[in-house]
């Protein structure tokens, strides 16, 4: 079912996908996985392919009844789960890409919908233009006229995403609504004035002059909405429909989880970047958040891979040689760090990564399997092997590293020169 090929420094697995034909993709990345059923409800560039839970399962001694995925993402172990007629179990703490999730392998009525896109469309056809569209506790710099000039929404473009917004959140069924909304979220960030990379947002060249019409958001969302129906009902036969979604912080929800046989996960990396700011604009528009404190809230809730807000950065128990001589190296380069909790981040990161691996070491049964795709980092020229320190703490979570190796390779910051040098790696722990 599988081959394994090694191209341009990349881990390939060929796969016969869900529509019977077969696709290439890397294991570390979803490149080439955008034609697949459901990934393209919204891009996301850092999702690894859904190959790897095939590799998994294969690879897994016994009988795969429970998959775990405690960083759910966009989804992709929880759905290529349900087609290999696996339950799968998914945290996710960020509530928009929960609702993205839940979109996805949730049943759903299609003909119902069908017909809730026709009332939704009517109500915004007859909504009456506000004064001032309304984003509760958004940034000044959401709507025009913004801060300074700077703005991510012309005010006509807001507008037309509230008339939407509002339209369905009047629809009675749960799982419509939730579909709606968040394909309406990934309308937002293409009719705004910013683009969203792997680190953030940037606006786009010459915004100024580019103001895009609020016809648009109409286009952007009919076509999703036609696309999402059209997957709904072509993949709604899967082997396993069942599923449970835990929102929340995964450091305090992992211990909730059922008894298991694999998991599968790619965790956000330690690059010192909030990974919840690539999804503010949704969260924004769509009433995710709706004051400061939810923001921070939220970002608190996420592993310790970051410094953007202050936390305590305070661990202990974590035994590895290789983490405390990184840190040690960090320590005596901290003058060249953009950030003095860098060094005190990392171990932080690693500890909060702990919690993960020993709650489901906990739960994961003889011979049974974790595959998870980590990124290294990089700092003041100074090398932060991540996947070589999870492997080197993982005995002393009752885990056995089987293996580490590389599938691809991430292009370092601007500020260590921009070059595909920093290792991305699939590590594989097997229980004891």
């Amino acid at each position: 079912m599988m081959e394994a090929a090694a191209q341009s420094g990349s881990t390939h697995i060929a796969f016969r996908d869900w529509t019977g034909d077969r696709a290439i993709a890397t294991v570390g990345t979803n490149a080439g996985a955008i034609a697949l059923p459901f990934q393209e409800w919204r891009r996301f560039k850092e999702a690894f392919a859904p190959e790897l839970i095939d590799q998994a399962a294969t690879e897994t001694s016994g009988k795969i009844n429970h998959l775990v995925d405690p960083f759910g993402g966009s989804g992709t172990t929880a759905l290529a789960g349900q087609f290999l007629g696996v339950r799968p179990t998914t945290i996710e703490v960020n509530p928009y890409l929960a609702d993205l999730i839940e979109a996805k392998i949730a049943p759903i009525d299609v003909d119902a919908a069908a017909v809730a896109f026709g009332r939704v469309v009517e109500r915004v056809g007859q909504s009456e233009a506000m004064t001032i569209p309304k984003f509760r506790g958004a940034p000044p710099t959401f709507v025009e006229p913004g801060v300074d000039g700077r703005f991510i929404f012309w005010q006509d473009v807001a507008r037309r995403l509230v008339a939407y917004r509002d339209a369905i959140a009047l629809e009675p069924d749960e799982a419509v609504k939730r579909l709606f909304k968040v394909l309406l979220a990934s309308a937002t960030v293409p009719a705004s004035n910013i683009v969203v990379s792997g680190k953030g947002r940037r606006y786009r060249r010459g915004w100024q002059t580019r103001r895009p019409s609020p016809d648009v958001i109409d286009a952007w969302f009919r076509d999703g909405v036609l696309r999402a129906l059209y997957d709904l009902r072509r993949f709604s036969d899967r082997k396993c429909r069942d599923y449970r979604l835990l929102r929340g912080d995964a450091r305090q929800r992992v211990g909730e989880i059922d008894d298991l046989d694999l998991a599968v996960f790619s965790p956000p990396y330690p690059n010192s970047f909030d990974y919840t700011d690539v999804y503010n604009v949704e969260l924004w528009t769509l009433g995710y958040l709706d004051s400061a404190q939810k923001n921070t809230t939220l970002r608190k809730q996420t592993l310790r891979s970051h410094v953007q807000i202050y936390r305590d950065m305070s661990f202990h128990g974590i035994s590895s040689t290789t983490l405390q001589r990184t840190m040690q190296e960090l320590e005596a380069a901290s003058e060249k760090l953009w950030n003095r909790h860098i060094p005190a981040m990392i171990g932080a990161y690693t500890a909060d990564m702990a919690i993960i691996l020993k709650g489901l070491a906990e739960k994961l049964r003889a011979n049974g399997r974790i595959y998870m795709v980590v990124g290294d980092s990089r700092y003041a020229n100074i090398d932060v092997p991540i996947a070589a320190i999870l492997a080197e703490i993982s005995p002393g979570l009752g885990l056995e590293p089987l293996r580490v190796e590389p599938c691809r390779s991430m292009r370092a910051s601007p500020q260590q020169g921009g070059r595909p040098e920093l290792a991305e790696s699939l590590v594989v722990l097997e229980r004891r």
